[in-house]
């Protein structure tokens, strides 16, 4: 071989990675979403820093909306409708069920306009799409422990003054109710983000829709308020028994059984896989739609 064909194989590019279509709805490729986690890592710093930079209390607004919730609910429900709190004192009643609440919708909320708020990058840029919905997913769990922190102190002051509510051993799940609230916030979203792309009057829909899903949730009263005609349409929404279960494992209050919990994590499955299933097929043509 002459020295100038070595010189050719020599400056020839050394491709270290291949970009493929996916050939079936199935092919998540989660070996890929695996090597662009520090992309996600990316995304989620950038997803929370953006929130408060140049903000002149900082984080201290991730606190502001729950608090304000609270004080709302208080005058509306506790005092003007005095709805039954279970016995637990109303301010730690509320921001629970705000704080929660807040994580869910949010996630709903932001995962559902992935592909029309990032149409530009994802058509310059390859990497899995997924990284951007669950990136948004895990900044939120960063609000939620700041507002977590706030509930604790909350928590800690209403026990001291001998408030008729006690930590419980089912405490140690929180992590397992984070997971099916996050699971089902970013399967509910990317099947929304998926069906936007072609009827975009659904986006106008996603803020009204959370807010209905909301009172058909007990935020603002306990599920034991529940008419018995009508608790079987509150017992199938999947997060009846997620804020139940956190306010049973915090404060010792909270109307939820095995059934309704194995309930909540088959609709939490289903969701989750046909939005990620959605969301994978509309990945690949969605460029020629938006």
């Amino acid at each position: 071989m002459s020295r100038r064909e070595n010189a050719k194989v020599e400056r020839s590019p050394q491709w270290t990675m291949t970009i493929r279509p996916r050939v079936g709805l199935l092919n998540l490729d989660l070996a890929d979403l695996w090597r662009h986690r520090d992309l996600i890592g990316l995304f989620v710093r950038r997803d929370f820093v953006s929130v408060y930079k140049q903000t002149l209390l900082g984080p201290i607004w991730f606190l502001i909306q729950p608090v304000l919730n609270t004080i709302v609910y208080l005058a509306i429900f506790g005092g003007l409708v005095h709805m039954s709190n279970d016995d637990i004192p109303g301010p730690l009643f509320y921001f629970s069920g705000s704080m929660l609440w807040q994580y869910f919708s949010t996630c709903v909320t932001k995962t559902s306009d992935t592909f029309l708020a990032n149409a530009s990058v994802f058509g310059k840029v390859y990497f899995p799409r997924l990284t951007v919905p669950i990136s948004n997913v895990v900044a939120n769990l960063i609000t939620f422990s700041i507002q977590f922190a706030l509930f604790i102190v909350l928590l800690g002051f209403y026990m001291l003054r001998g408030a008729p509510i006690h930590l419980t051993i089912a405490a140690l799940a929180l992590p397992l109710i984070l997971l099916c609230m996050a699971a089902l916030g970013l399967g509910t979203g990317v099947l929304v983000s998926a069906m936007t792309t072609k009827y975009r009057d659904l986006r106008q829909l996603v803020s009204f829709g959370v807010q209905l899903w909301m009172y058909a949730t007990p935020v603002v009263y306990p599920l034991s308020q529940v008419p018995g005609k009508w608790r079987w349409a509150v017992v199938i929404n999947p997060m009846t028994p997620l804020l139940e279960a956190f306010r049973l494992a915090f404060m010792g209050k909270g109307s939820v059984d095995f059934t309704q919990l194995t309930i909540c994590g088959v609709v939490t499955i289903l969701i989750l896989i046909v939005g990620i299933l959605m969301f994978n097929r509309v990945e690949r043509t969605f460029m020629d739609v938006v």
